[in-house]
């Protein structure tokens, strides 16, 4: 290893894993954008249902439990990697539930048969999650590996990690 690599990782020591944590805001970001999509649509009572509901409950716990890890990476904690890649898993997972769903439903308006989701938003949504997704699965990805390369500069020098 040259000296070039030896100080990059020993300075990670001493500052925060900003990568990561801006990737984490991201995909808060792009998670604000698909619920904010799917809430204001106005297309009789078809969201008024359970499963909205459960989206609404899910959304906050998604934004807490990413804001939280977005804060354990910044300090190279490695465990929650695995709760970022589990988190991005999910938003892969959501693309299946209410935007597919509704892009093939229809519902009464008007006394009119009319589309619930249609094309445009319905790829903005998809578009969202998987932006989400790419973000949170990137930073549990760079997060492990600056933690690993962390832990192996710690040992190589001798330090307590």
């Amino acid at each position: 290893m040259n000296d070039e690599q030896t100080i990059a990782r020993d300075r990670m020591r001493f500052i925060k894993n900003s990568q990561s944590a801006n990737l984490c805001y991201l995909g808060i970001l792009l998670n604000v954008f698909y619920f904010v999509s799917i809430y204001k649509s106005d297309v009789g009572t078809y969201y008024y249902n359970i499963l909205i509901g459960i989206s609404i409950v899910y959304n906050l716990i998604f934004m807490l439990a990413v804001f939280l890890s977005s804060e354990a990476v910044k300090n190279y904690n490695k465990n929650y990697s695995y709760v970022l890649a589990l988190v991005g898993i999910l938003q892969i997972v959501r693309l299946f539930i209410i935007p597919m769903r509704a892009h093939t439903a229809t519902t009464v308006v008007n006394n009119e048969q009319v589309l619930v989701m249609h094309n445009g938003q319905f790829i903005r949504v998809c578009i969202y999650l998987v932006l989400s997704a790419v973000c949170l699965l990137a930073a549990a990805a760079i997060n492990f590996k600056k933690c690993n390369e962390l832990s192996e500069h710690l040992k190589a020098i001798g330090a307590q990690s």
